[in-house]
């Protein structure tokens, strides 16, 4: 394939379906359309029939994407290039597996995230602000991340390819030689702490804090946030520890999109980190949470709020599970974009601004939830609503339109976030990641649209079971309290976690 027209070659068998989420931002007024949005209205076009549907080609279906070239360094690197030639820029990312927070050591919680982050702030030739200054000059960025419950520390960057080697360079020496100055530790410690305070008045940070605990357990996934205590247990010489034994070249990829090809990405890498020494270390390993416990309400105690935060979810699945696709329907009919739940509470009863559903799915179960923030005095009739909509879910098949247009809208997405060779090579990273077939995404269209309403229902019944859903409400304690408890046991906490008695 002619690396300067792969990605343009894609995008003409696609552009019907970008076309039709245009279209549809113009076709009703009380319709906007986002990301997800499905086209609606309008007149035939290039062989797509609108008449108030989503209109999706055929083509897209059959799309067959360009395909990266892959090789492997002898310190277990592997090299993945999309080269693509339409315009003079390089990007990349660098994955280093077992460098997350997913792997920090017990006793130092957080150590993966600020080792990433300090990575960035000094190295034995460039201080923090002389790295700043060479990236500024070529518009440029070089960036270093990791998670609590990330199970990959990243390095990315780009810039245009003729000052490629000088940002690929400053990647090279912030990976390979950090020197983690105390003093800007010391500085960004102090940042962080200055930070908990602020979480603790944040709505959103508290539902998420208490509902991931509930959900996880002592799992990794359920981290938020690292405590005071904790960030003073982060020492240097911890993170120099951490740099050493885990940011190891043996199942490591390094991933490059756009005016490169293989043979150039192989130069630079094994010029640049071809000493990295591979540590013959084994594959880091993944664990399962634990199951949570019985349903129940809980209620984060927030004085004199005016709103309360609802969210209701529970246990979801892995990245690899074969109904992956049946529940991504499911909960594009609920909780997507003019899915029922925005329709409903927003549209008909006024009760929120936004209200949608989600659900992560990782190497590890994550977890499906769905979350509004209401006016407090009705809490009641907005969580009643929320939970009906998610029993009808369950009980009913969905009408054939209302089906076909949500999995129209999941099509168009997909079709639309094909917008640059980086775009493209990230759904690569995601099959590398997890062990999809080689042709996964060729026929995703096709395997959305072969999505039966049983089938969905099915998965709605399996994940939105409610022995298996808790309710997590942030609010005004006084005013919701008795409503919530109508709702199953409640449990309630202050905003720094410790439980409060009943309010009833």
């Amino acid at each position: 394939m002619n690396p300067r027209r792969s990605i343009a070659g894609v995008l003409p068998v696609l552009l019907t379906a970008t076309m039709a989420a245009s279209a549809f931002a113009g076709a009703s007024a009380d319709k906007p359309a986002d990301e997800q949005a499905p086209g609606q209205g309008g007149p035939t076009t290039s062989g797509m029939v609108l008449k108030g549907k989503a209109p999706i080609s055929s083509e897209i279906l059959k799309v067959k994407l360009p395909k990266p070239q892959t090789a492997t360094l002898p310190n277990g690197l592997q090299v993945m290039v999309l080269e693509d030639r339409s315009l003079p820029q390089i990007s990349f990312q660098l994955i280093i597996p077992g460098a997350g927070g997913y792997y920090d050591p017990g006793d130092q919680i957080g150590v993966a995230q600020y080792t990433a982050q300090m990575i960035r702030e000094g190295t034995k030739t460039r201080n923090t602000l002389q790295m700043a200054q060479e990236l500024e000059t070529v518009a440029a960025n070089v960036s270093v991340g990791s998670g609590l419950a990330s199970q990959t520390a990243t390095v990315s960057g780009g810039g245009l390819t003729e000052n490629f080697d000088k940002v690929f360079d400053i990647a090279v020496d912030v990976l390979m030689n950090p020197t983690f100055p105390a003093e800007e530790w010391e500085r960004a410690k102090a940042r962080a702490k200055s930070g908990l305070v602020q979480q603790r008045t944040n709505p959103g940070f508290l539902s998420t804090e208490r509902y991931n605990r509930i959900l996880y357990g002592d799992h990794p996934a359920g981290r938020v946030t690292v405590t005071a205590p904790g960030l003073d247990a982060i020492t240097r010489d911890a993170m120099v520890e951490f740099h050493r034994t885990r940011y190891v070249p043996d199942h490591a990829l390094i991933a490059f999109a756009g005016d490169i090809s293989l043979a150039d990405a192989r130069k630079k890498v094994e010029a640049g980190l071809g000493a990295w020494k591979k540590a013959g270390v084994p594959k880091p390993a993944i664990t399962e949470p634990t199951a949570p416990g019985a349903p129940k309400v809980t209620l984060i105690a927030r004085p004199g709020s005016v709103q309360t935060l609802l969210r209701v979810g529970g246990p979801a699945m892995t990245r690899m599970d074969p109904d992956f696709e049946e529940l991504t329907v499911a909960n594009r009919v609920l909780g997507g974009t003019m899915g029922r739940l925005f329709r409903h509470l927003r549209e008909e009863k006024g009760y929120t601004y936004g209200i949608g559903s989600s659900f992560s799915s990782l190497q590890y179960r994550g977890d499906w939830s769905a979350s509004t923030s209401v006016r407090t005095a009705v809490t009641e009739a907005a969580l009643t609503d929320l939970l009906a909509e998610i029993a009808e879910m369950r009980e009913k098949p969905v009408p054939a339109s209302e089906f076909e247009d949500a999995k129209r809208a999941i099509q168009a997405s997909f079709a639309l976030s094909l917008e640059s060779p980086a775009a493209i090579l990230n759904y690569f990273v995601q099959s590398w990641t997890y062990g999809l077939p080689a042709d996964y995404w060729d026929t995703y269209p096709a395997t959305i649209a072969a999505v039966t309403p049983a089938q969905a229902q099915a998965a709605a019944r399996k994940y939105w079971d409610p022995t298996r859903l808790h309710i997590v409400a942030v609010g005004d304690a006084p005013a919701i309290a008795e409503v919530l408890g109508k709702k199953g046991t409640l449990e309630m906490f202050d905003a720094d976690g410790k439980p409060v008695p009943s309010v009833r």
